[in-house]
């Protein structure tokens, strides 16, 4: 998998992190997502954080986060990198297949990053982008498989993901970043993210539950 970092953040790829301004190419906690605008209404995502279970990313179409959101899921599995599509509804995941594509993820320690191509829909009204950190599955071979329940950790306002020097700002913290930089600055929080293509980003932590393993 290719080296996640922030090198690109604010010129060539869209950066929410917590804290703010964190590298997860770095040993310190950083919960970190990143979104590049490729053909039409595809990203490239790059997602990074500390969890015993899982991390994630969610988008939201109608701007409420937790209402059948699409989901994106990468959980440690005994050591081996395991990708979930899943839906977030009142604060719950629910497995769910997702369209995605170019799917490559590592385990460090307790570090899991993945990345992924996905088509992100244009939304006729705000919407919500979020970060979780617990598992489900891209695809139905566990569909059976129970989610632990989701910490937020980071949540936004609507943002554009095709625009990379976006305001980005975490409603969860007190502090607020308004470009992304190359290197870490600070270690407080935020996050944002928007565009024709809005989303709102949100970052929370999981485990996974025995019967996905």
């Amino acid at each position: 998998m290719t080296r996640i970092n922030r090198t690109d953040c604010g010129t060539g790829q869209l950066c929410a992190d917590e804290p703010s301004a964190c590298d997860p190419s770095t040993g310190g906690e950083c919960f970190f997502l990143a979104a590049k605008k490729g053909r039409g209404n595809n990203f490239d995502f790059e997602l990074s954080g500390q969890s015993d279970g899982y991390i994630a990313a969610t988008l939201s179409l109608d701007g409420t986060l937790g209402n059948g959101d699409k989901t994106y899921v990468c959980a440690n599995n005994n050591g081996n990198v395991r990708f979930f599509g899943a839906v977030y509804n009142n604060s719950q995941l629910t497995l769910s297949p997702l369209e995605v594509n170019s799917v490559k993820g590592k385990i460090t320690g307790r570090k899991i990053q993945c990345t992924f191509t996905a088509s992100v829909p244009v939304p006729t009204t705000e919407q919500t982008v979020s970060q979780l950190e617990s598992p489900a599955e891209l695809t139905n071979q566990v569909s059976t498989a129970a989610l632990g329940a989701p910490k937020e950790q980071y949540k936004s306002p609507p943002v554009d993901l095709g625009n990379p020097n976006a305001t980005v700002t975490n409603q969860l913290s007190t502090s607020t970043t308004t470009k992304p930089t190359t290197k870490p600055t600070t270690t407080s929080h935020a996050i944002t993210i928007q565009h024709s293509l809005t989303q709102a980003l949100l970052i929370i932590v999981g485990v996974l539950g025995l019967n996905v393993l």
